[in-house]
């Protein structure tokens, strides 16, 4: 059955449908009927757009949704930078190195980050762009292990987030509702929507990737002739029920009521705090808000016949940039799958790529990368930059190369995901060495030594 086996029970209910408009409330009668915002919307709340594109942004692209609330999101003070010590923003500022070498990352640290929250957590591993032009991304890791605040909420003004679970779930919770994302998931919040995360399941610790684009917007890839349905289909994407919380007490006579509202901005992080909760979305309508997705209803394609296809043809969701055919983000995923294909080379071939390519590793085995010690490993990652070689490891080959070529299905328990760019994208200064999670030797240990099978001279 295509669906995973989760060992973090779901707790919520869903809305259904990729790019779908839904509309939700969680108070019977909270939605206005056949307008948006009437001079008295029901139940003496706010109407307060979001628009997640220009106004005029083609009707395909335009991204917008209309939340009622009960109170609007600018009632509160100014916003002041955080100038405590934090080791998540300065990874947003460091120099980035642009190299052409391979590089790969053991699984990064849980223990460290005990005292991290999900956003003190995520740090910058790689990028490419400005935030301040809506151009380029950012690839981070995260790895917490305790709660956010009860009274504190997180926004992006940079992007939109797209959250790979790798160990331990996140019970999140966003203006729009609540959605849990454990290990297997994923999940994708919008730029300017305000969220707090959980941690649930793994004794509290939680590490996984993410990617920040800071242009445009996900999107299911083009199907061309493979037809109507196939890879990711839009209607197992999952998005919040309305659910919201009425804390909004504070008065001068009721005593102090605090919630703390930051925001990354430009890649700073600033705070302000305001006397009523965030999460106070009783209804909503539209087209631009959270979801998330189970990696295991893939509906994989491939050969029938021979040859490897392109890796394109794992493609969950992609970010076109202005050319067509040119992704700024692709996620892709390496899940179970049968490999049939006749004198075929099963594995990924070797590469040279004109995008870049920031793989990492979910659960289980690779299988045109070795695990174990010094290997590609759960947790871990990888970076093959623009132009920059790579290919099955040695033994890898070897083995594919004399592998008896009958039906196989490669993969159980496993899936590896890729996010490409077609950006050169530059290492942080603690993704390149303060971390002390780079592999020395990935190179000689991947490809020192590959066999000569020329036998040209022999034929002559």
């Amino acid at each position: 059955m295509p669906v995973t086996a989760f060992s973090i029970p779901e707790k919520y209910e869903y809305l259904a449908g990729f790019d779908s408009y839904h509309q939700s409330e969680a108070h019977p009668g909270a939605l206005p009927i056949a307008q948006n915002s009437p001079q008295k919307p029901p139940l003496g709340l706010y109407a307060e757009k979001l628009s997640g594109t220009a106004f005029t942004a083609p009707r395909h692209e335009n991204k917008q949704t209309w939340l009622y609330r009960i109170l609007p999101s600018c009632a509160h003070p100014p916003f002041e930078p955080v100038t405590a010590h934090n080791e998540a923003v300065e990874t947003q500022h460091e120099k980035k190195h642009y190299i052409p070498n391979q590089l790969r990352w053991d699984p990064f640290d849980h223990d460290e980050h005990a005292e991290h929250d999900f956003v003190d957590g995520l740090k910058l591993v790689a990028g490419a762009g400005d935030p301040t032009l809506k151009q380029g991304v950012g690839i981070y890791v995260y790895a917490c292990g305790r709660d956010m605040n009860r009274k504190e909420a997180y926004y992006s003004a940079d992007g939109d987030l797209l959250i790979v679970a790798q160990e331990g779930g996140l019970d999140i919770r966003t203006e729009f509702g609540r959605m849990v994302v454990r290990p297997m998931e994923i999940a994708v919040v919008p730029r300017g929507v305000k969220y707090r995360v959980e941690i649930i399941g793994h004794g509290k610790k939680a590490r996984g990737y993410a990617l920040e684009l800071y242009q445009g917007h996900f999107q299911l890839p083009e199907l061309g002739p493979i037809g109507s349905n196939g890879l990711a289909n839009a209607r197992d994407f999952q998005v919040p029920k309305a659910d919201f919380e009425e804390d909004y007490g504070a008065t001068a006579q009721e005593g102090k009521n605090e919630w703390r509202i930051k925001v990354k901005f430009n890649n700073g992080l600033y705070e302000t705090v305001q006397r009523h909760s965030p999460f106070d979305v009783v209804a909503w309508h539209g087209n631009y808000y959270p979801f998330k997705y189970d990696l295991g209803r893939f509906n994989t394609i491939g050969t029938i016949s021979y040859d490897h296809p392109d890796p394109s043809i794992f493609t969950v969701l992609t970010a076109p940039s202005e050319k067509v055919g040119t992704a700024v983000a692709d996620f892709v995923i390496f899940p179970p799958r049968w490999l049939v294909g006749e004198d075929t080379f099963r594995p990924p071939w070797y590469h040279r790529n004109t995008m870049s390519e920031f793989m990492g590793l979910i659960q289980g085995g690779y299988d045109a990368k070795k695990g174990g010690k010094g290997g590609f490993v759960p947790g871990g990652a990888s970076l093959h930059n623009v132009m920059s070689g790579h290919g099955p490891d040695r033994d890898s080959y070897e083995g594919a190369r004399e592998a008896e070529l009958k039906p196989q299905k490669v993969g159980e328990g496993s899936c590896a995901f890729m996010f490409e760019s077609c950006l050169m994208v530059g290492v942080t200064e603690w993704g390149l060495r303060r971390c002390r999670k780079v592999q020395g030797g990935y190179n000689k240990h991947s490809w020192e030594g590959v066999e000569v099978h020329w036998k040209g001279r022999d034929h002559q």
